[in-house]
């Protein structure tokens, strides 16, 4: 039996465990949902001498900006076939300039990031940079029904995102071709502004878009707010050619219609 040991089972990763299971694979995991306890070194141990693959889907630390997972069982993972949940945020500000793997990282407000990206493609993992990931219960579709959509005044700002479940494909996709080790954009084919697919969401729920804010105006956390200072278009080009990915939501129109659909299921 195929055996995977995943660090930090949350949105994503529990998604690309469920898959893996249905096609046979035991799946041993870190994180609330999860079998293992992180700490508790002795028993991941034994996981990790056993398992053939590795995901990773823990984020920096937030003070001290060290991955986690590197610090702790670094050492152990060399020799599996190694993947890691990474962020397109590492790219920075392109001021809406389409980027792709080849782009410099570390320039952006995502140096911790950045870093950690960097240190697990030179243990060489297949390091998937992924932008706003959205998908059934943490979508624009929830944000218009709770009252928390905003749309902001900022003319020309643009933003890649990607549905959960074209993650899970991707990913699925670099196990079954063991794709080179490497970065890989797994983003949608149509980078849009947050407005639009707020506008979007409102009109497959029938109801008017609020009203367009300043950004001082709208009361934003200073995450959220962090996320509207960068303007990039993310290339997919790569994952298509040597994956052979193709998003099954290729833009936030698709995605939202499923999102929809699911949420009235």
């Amino acid at each position: 039996m195929k055996r995977i040991l995943i660090f930090g089972l949350g949105y994503t990763a529990s998604r690309i465990a469920d898959a893996l299971r249905s096609q046979g694979w035991r799946v041993d995991a870190t994180g609330r949902a999860g079998n293992l306890d992180f700490e508790d070194e002795a028993q991941v141990w034994k996981v990790l001498e056993e398992a053939s693959h590795i995901l990773s889907s823990v984020p920096p630390e937030r003070e001290s900006g060290d991955d986690p997972v590197l610090a702790r069982y670094g050492n152990t993972v060399e020799g599996k076939w190694i993947a890691y949940l990474s962020s397109t945020g590492v790219y920075g500000d392109t001021k809406g300039a389409w980027v792709d793997e080849t782009a410099p990282v570390g320039g952006g407000r995502r140096i911790a990031r950045a870093e950690c990206d960097l240190r697990w493609l030179d243990l060489g993992a297949r390091v998937f940079r992924l932008p706003g990931i959205y998908g059934p219960g943490r979508s624009a579709i929830e944000r218009v029904k709770s009252g928390k959509a905003r749309r902001i005044d900022l003319p020309g700002q643009v933003f890649s995102r990607v549905h959960v479940d074209d993650i899970v494909s991707g990913a699925l996709a670099a196990i079954e071709r063991d794709a080179p080790a490497g970065a890989y954009n797994l983003a949608d084919d149509l980078p849009a502004s947050q407005n639009a697919v707020v506008e979007e969401a409102c009109r497959l729920l029938g109801v008017q878009p609020p009203p367009l804010q300043s950004l001082d105006d709208a009361d934003l956390s200073p995450m959220a707010r962090a996320f509207y200072s960068e303007n990039r278009r993310v290339s997919n080009g790569k994952a298509k050619r040597v994956l052979g990915w193709a998003p099954q939501y290729p833009t936030y129109r698709d995605g939202l219609l499923d999102c929809l659909n699911r949420h009235h299921a």
